[in-house]
């Protein structure tokens, strides 16, 4: 029996995997590599690498303090590689910020109204729900590499050309 080893990557290292494909064409396929993109982007620029319907994955560099966001759903934001605190505000008015029934996050600007509800601390393979009807704000003092489920919306930024395996690029 074959003896098979799971390697997590890291935004210092990773190896770039790659789609094999038989009698047919990569551009059918999307790959990305979320420590590529990670490294690629600049910080809390977030980068779809995956979309499930109406659902979204989004790579992110969390390095230094990010915008505030927001969302009229929940979403998840789970660390794939170094230290990254979340800090919550549930907000006075939500609608004030974001309109109801609308996808994905939004930028909030300054520091939202709304009482503290405190921080979380997520290190590698660690998740935190980010709920509907709170702000957020992302904190690390070292690079690190941060996965979002939410909704395409807004910030949300599509280099689908630039990240994805095609015939020129193995």
């Amino acid at each position: 029996m074959s003896e098979y080893k799971t390697e997590l990557g890291s935004l210092k290292e990773f190896k770039k995997g790659g789609v094999d494909v038989i009698e047919d064409n990569p551009k059918n396929y999307v790959f990305s590599n979320v420590f590529e993109v990670a490294e690629r982007c600049a910080p809390y620029e977030r980068v779809a690498v995956g979309i499930n319907l109406e659902y979204t994955i989004e790579a992110t560099r969390a390095e230094g303090d990010s915008p505030w966001f927001a969302a009229d759903h929940d979403e998840f934001a789970l660390c794939m590689d170094g230290e990254v605190e979340v800090h919550l505000v549930k907000l006075n008015d939500p609608r004030a910020v974001v309109a109801e029934g609308a996808n994905g996050a939004h930028l909030v600007g300054d520091t939202p109204d709304g009482r503290k509800m405190g921080r979380i601390i997520l290190k590698r393979g660690h998740q935190a729900l980010l709920p509907k009807g709170a702000a957020y704000r992302f904190s690390a003092a070292a690079p690190a590499v941060v996965l979002l489920q939410t909704m395409k919306g807004p910030v949300t930024v599509e280099k689908w050309a630039e990240i994805c395996q095609t015939d020129d690029r193995p």
